[in-house]
């Protein structure tokens, strides 16, 4: 009977601790599950946290006169994007294109006397002496120029150029039977002809305003000696009349651009 019995209780007690390994086995396995199961739950909200972190954390950057706040690219939640947020910057690597420099505005020419005229459509390119005529020369306004091919420009009138009070004369003959700068200034002259006029400061473009046959007579009371300032007349015998009449091209500056 006590070996019976012994054997029973040892058979007992080794069920019971094989009942308990099959009870640590599923406590232990419910951990694993349940750590497993938080790891992914919190493993993937951490994810989605860091990332929306990423997107949606203002960054601030310093200027010289303090931080300044910048939003990531794209519009907040519950925001529409304003100017700034969607303005291009320069791509990287590449410097911003520098601004233009404004043109420089164009330098007033001081006035100074004519040393030469190229009319090329009238086919002429003179040089032009000063020429000072005498006080009753001036008052009855009938000059005669040296006789030679040049031109003569009256020194008691204007000079070309900003600051001239009056207008400049140049005076010049034609010639009959020989070919002379200021023969054709009869024929082929015409409103509209742009010449230059050079002085010891410059070159400066005139255009022709009117071309005008006076009699010899008529011309020392005509339009063409009224004061005018930065105005220039060229005055030369008409080819069609050389004892009868004149002709004077009157010419205004043409604007600096």
């Amino acid at each position: 009977m006590g070996s019976h019995r012994h054997n029973r209780e040892a058979e007992r007690g080794g069920s019971r601790r094989l009942l308990l390994s099959y009870v640590d086995l599923l406590v232990l396995s419910f951990c694993c599950l349940g750590i497993l199961t938080a790891w992914l739950i919190y493993g993937a909200a951490g994810t989605g946290l860091s990332n929306a972190s990423a997107v949606d954390a203002p960054v601030v950057r310093y200027s010289p006169g303090g931080p300044v706040t910048q939003f990531p690219a794209g519009p907040q939640a519950g925001t529409s994007p304003t100017p700034a947020a969607t303005a291009t910057a320069p791509a990287a690597g590449k410097a911003a294109a520098p601004a233009k420099a404004a043109a420089p505005k164009p330098l007033a020419i001081t006035a100074a006397p004519p040393e030469r005229i190229i009319y090329p459509a009238a086919g002429m390119d003179v040089v032009v002496h000063p020429l000072k005529p005498g006080g009753g020369d001036v008052d009855s306004r009938s000059i005669v120029p040296p006789e030679t091919m040049d031109g003569y420009w009256l020194t008691p009138y204007g000079q070309p150029g900003v600051g001239s009070v009056n207008t400049t004369y140049v005076i010049g003959h034609s010639w009959e039977g020989q070919d002379a700068p200021f023969n054709h200034l009869s024929s082929a002259a015409v409103p509209g002809d742009i010449f230059t006029v050079v002085t010891a400061k410059a070159k400066l473009a005139y255009r022709v305003d009117s071309v005008t046959t006076y009699t010899k007579s008529t011309l020392k009371d005509s339009p063409i000696w009224s004061v005018v300032p930065n105005r220039l007349v060229l005055v030369s015998c008409y080819t069609q009349d050389l004892w009868g009449k004149n002709v004077a091209v009157v010419a205004s500056p043409v604007p600096a651009k």
